[in-house]
């Protein structure tokens, strides 16, 4: 008999009991599923995200020309983590720093960013962003125009910047 105590954000901890089942391959061979796998995540894409991000270093560059306003003696989590936690996170579809209630705990992400320990919790996320102004806005776009002119085998002699707007293109 399988045994199972739900727990996590639920308003009452439930026992769920069931009688074992055992299923049986087309071959022949028979499989018994198990459900004490630990923890388990859904986000495994975070890791091979987080090795294009070591091959094109944009939370290594970013972190580095990022202003930090921060009193040093009260950081606990650093720019290039809190990056890492967030652009990590926006690509697996976590708009929401409230999904970051969660998350932070989440073996896969904290393996991702390259932390130990438990992330920034959606109050320092917040504010973090928070203090994000003009002089970082054009910091980040440097990193990136540096990364586009990297990209090319010979430096450009001149980029046009350009934006076209077409009606009816579905976009």
């Amino acid at each position: 008999m399988l045994k199972t105590t739900l727990t996590g954000d639920f308003a009452n901890r439930q026992t769920v009991t069931s009688k074992p089942c055992n299923f049986q391959a087309s071959s022949g061979a028979k499989w018994k599923p198990q459900f004490d796998g630990g923890e388990v995540t859904s986000d495994g894409g975070l890791l091979l995200l987080r090795q294009v991000d070591r091959r094109l270093g944009w939370t290594e560059k970013l972190a580095e020309a990022l202003p930090e306003a921060r009193a040093v003696e009260k950081i606990e989590h650093g720019q290039k983590a809190l990056l890492g936690q967030r652009i990590y996170s926006l690509c697996a579809g976590y708009e929401d720093l409230n999904d970051q209630l969660t998350l932070r705990h989440d073996v896969a992400l904290q393996t991702a960013v390259e932390e130990d320990k438990e992330l920034a919790s959606a109050a320092t996320l917040c504010r973090w962003e928070n203090r994000a102004g003009r002089k970082a806005a054009w910091a980040m776009h440097g990193v990136l125009v540096e990364q586009f002119i990297a990209s090319f085998k010979e430096t450009p002699a001149e980029l046009i910047p350009s934006a076209s707007l077409r009606t009816g293109s579905g976009l």
